[in-house]
């Protein structure tokens, strides 16, 4: 697959956090292989300690699990998701009793959210548990907000009492398309809602616009240079000092993006001859 598409990503610290001395919570991974590509977006919860560990725990074993599954079993059957589940759910208490956590020990680590994207050579999927955005040939569709401020996290189903009733902590299918009619594909983070609502907005301190979110699979620069995503969200989530000399005193632009905004874009790579998408306004 990884003749066929092209990817992008990047992830930054938010300005909730920066303010309170945390680390970015949300973590990323993909993997091109020859038969299918991953792409895993993980964002921790920011009520708890270590949650950041989770998340980038979580968006390696999630792309690896996966890596090994479309080896051996087919997207389309039900039992494929469950699979999933059962060793993503293995993998946390396999390193949890490594560090010698409790139960509290594994709401500190492991509640995370996951957005993810599959694409294979037949089906490109997107699935995951809690809120997020994704976007498939433009249409966007944000998952999310959930009551409270508490979304949905696969751990919980290690805490789950079956007395209960069924597990509902469940992976989600969130969109099942042709891969043939896949042009573009964006996972994120719920700070891509942030992003989303700044669009028209100016950079701090400068006259340029945010820009709408299509520009991380419209333009160019973003597939050319690894790191040109995490600058582009870090421009959009600088703090800007200026001096004004009318009233002498020193004013802060604040950046525009309150919590950790990660994002993946994965788009059809283009044919010979195909030139410079027209649509692009990016700088």
């Amino acid at each position: 697959m990884q003749q066929h598409f092209e990817v992008a990503a990047g992830s930054i610290l938010g300005q909730n956090h920066r303010r309170v001395s945390q680390n970015n919570q949300d973590a990323w991974a993909s993997l091109a292989l020859e038969q299918a590509m991953i792409a895993v977006v993980c964002d921790g919860c920011g009520s708890r300690p270590n949650s950041e560990v989770g998340a980038q725990f979580g968006a390696q074993l999630t792309v690896h699990t996966l890596a090994q599954l479309v080896a051996a079993e087919r997207p389309e059957d039900e039992l494929f998701w469950q699979m999933l589940k059962k060793r993503l759910l293995g993998g946390m208490q396999t390193l949890q009793k490594r560090l010698g956590a409790d139960s509290q020990g594994l709401l500190d680590y492991w509640l995370f959210t996951l957005m993810g994207c599959l694409v294979t050579p037949e089906t490109t999927w997107i699935f995951g548990l809690g809120d997020g955005v994704f976007a498939i040939n433009e249409q966007i569709h944000p998952i999310g907000p959930f009551a409270n401020n508490t979304p949905p996290y696969l751990a919980y189903s290690l805490l789950w009492d079956t007395e209960k009733g069924p597990d509902p902590f469940q992976i989600q299918i969130y969109a099942q398309h042709p891969t043939e009619q896949v042009q573009s594909v964006l996972i994120g983070s719920d700070g891509v809602g942030d992003l989303m609502d700044v669009a028209e907005n100016c950079l701090p301190g400068r006259p340029e616009p945010v820009g709408p979110l299509n520009q991380f699979w419209r333009c160019d620069r973003y597939f050319q240079n690894p790191d040109q995503v995490r600058r582009r969200l870090a421009q959009i989530n600088r703090e800007v000092i200026r001096p004004d000399w009318h009233t002498r005193q020193v004013r802060k632009i604040p950046g525009l993006l309150p919590d950790d905004t990660t994002l993946i874009s994965i788009r059809r790579k283009r044919t010979e001859g195909g030139g410079k998408d027209a649509r692009c306004n990016c700088r």
